[in-house]
């Protein structure tokens, strides 16, 4: 188990050495996204997170930021997600120190200048409208509303085009100044590096920057829960399905059989759902299910891209796996192949310096337990077929069962195929 150290600011430090490796990974985690949101500031983190890149008093071109990252042979980004923002780079290890000072610039002095604020909303709604250019990822966010209506994580992450519109320099900046503190920090470091090297350029860079009052985050509602059904009629080629129920969180202990569930029913070629609905009907090309966990809820998901003359039957034939997945313990040569997929991803991702510098940051900044990925395969390998069976009954059900689709169909022939609570036929 790896240590944090906490610096007086406030500020949470969790290296881990990877002697054998040839690369440094340095992540900088801050509370900031999504669900530190008021409607009203739908997009803000995000908005913020584009900024960081646009200049500093040292480095006041963006141009600067990316010669300088590129001149030592790294790579530098960013994303912005529901309940974290993270600024990480990955360089070799003669340069970690240059790669901690430009981190380090721009989550504490970026400008803001009005003009790269201009520039980079036009970007942003540019992003925006790109999805709905994408019925695959529209579907996605569609299903999000349909699951958490009104909630921060029942949107797009980015926001909308009328709240980026809106939002204000001064927003933006009282969000960054007042966000963006030593004690909303975690710097997670992995790699070929020893700890007091990691200690001193942390304290160099960071040491002096001042704690301060954070918004928290938001809570998830249990009500109210959006309708079953959402379509965004649209002339498509394909159907885009998304079905969806609410899940688990990070805490929860089922997670780990909602996982080999997920990997038995609808990730890789030999799952039930690709092997019925592609292999043997050839209702799709495509079609897959995915987990994501959060603090205090989750989603088990699925997506498949279907004619639209097969749409029904595709929804047919979905339910019915997931009906069951309810009904009946998945075989023992199913389990056993979810859990040494499940292994093996963990293992193989392990290798990079910027997966264990995610696995350790992401788990101190969201102030959850700290695992090491032995004990999360250990906990994986534990999962019995009862456990997963348990878990399907207890989150797939008519009542949360939701169905989202853009693509030239009707929603009121949809819902008739909803019904998880009969028998299952065999198929």
């Amino acid at each position: 188990m790896v240590d944090v150290l906490t610096l007086d600011n406030g500020l949470r430090l969790v290296f881990t050495p990877m002697p054998n490796a040839r690369s440094i990974s340095i992540s900088i985690y801050m509370t900031a996204g999504s669900r530190y949101e008021a409607p009203e500031d739908a997009g803000l983190s995000h908005f913020v997170e584009h900024l960081c890149f646009k200049g500093t008093e040292r480095r006041p071109r963006p141009h600067d930021v990316a010669v300088e990252i590129d001149s030592i042979g790294g790579s530098i980004n960013a994303v912005t997600d529901r309940e974290l923002t993270v600024y990480y780079a990955k360089v070799t290890p003669e340069y970690a120190e240059r790669a901690m000072d430009v981190l380090a610039d721009i989550v504490r002095h970026s400008l803001f200048r009005e003009e790269e604020i201009e520039r980079e909303r036009g970007v942003i709604l540019e992003e925006l409208a790109s999805i709905e250019d994408s019925p695959m990822d529209q579907v996605g966010v569609l299903l999000d509303g349909l699951l958490w209506p009104g909630q921060p994580h029942g949107r797009d992450i980015a926001g909308t085009p009328e709240t980026v519109s809106a939002i204000s320099s001064e927003r933006l900046v009282g969000y960054y100044r007042r966000q963006y503190v030593a004690n909303a920090c975690v710097v997670a470091i992995a790699g070929a590096i020893d700890e007091q090297r990691v200690e001193h350029m942390v304290r160099e860079t960071l040491g002096d920057w001042e704690p301060g009052e954070p918004h928290d985050w938001l809570r998830t509602t249990e009500e109210p829960r959006g309708q079953r059904v959402g379509l965004i009629a649209k002339e498509t080629e394909q159907a885009h399905l998304s079905f969806g129920v609410r899940a688990l969180s990070f805490r929860d202990d089922d997670r780990h059989a909602l996982d080999v569930l997920s990997v038995v029913l609808g990730e890789g070629m030999s799952s039930r759902l690709f092997t019925r609905l592609r292999e043997e009907l050839g209702l799709c090309y495509d079609i897959h299910t995915f987990v994501a966990h959060l603090r205090d809820t989750g989603m088990f998901g699925l997506y498949a891209g279907v004619d639209p003359k097969q749409a029904q039957d595709a929804i047919h034939e979905i339910v019915n796996e997931l009906r069951r997945a309810v009904l009946q313990p998945i075989t023992p040569d199913e389990l056993e192949r979810a859990q040494v997929l499940l292994r093996a991803r963990v293992q193989l991702h392990m290798e990079d310096t910027r997966a264990i510098a995610s696995w350790y940051g992401s788990h101190v900044v969201l102030d959850l337990p700290r695992t090491t990925p032995e004990e999360a395969i250990a906990r994986t390998d534990a999962v019995t077929r009862e456990d997963v069976q348990r878990v399907a009954a207890r989150l797939i059900s008519d009542e949360q069962l939701h169905l989202a689709v853009v693509g030239p169909l009707v929603g009121e022939d949809l819902l008739t195929g909803l019904n998880v609570n009969g028998p299952a036929t065999d198929g």
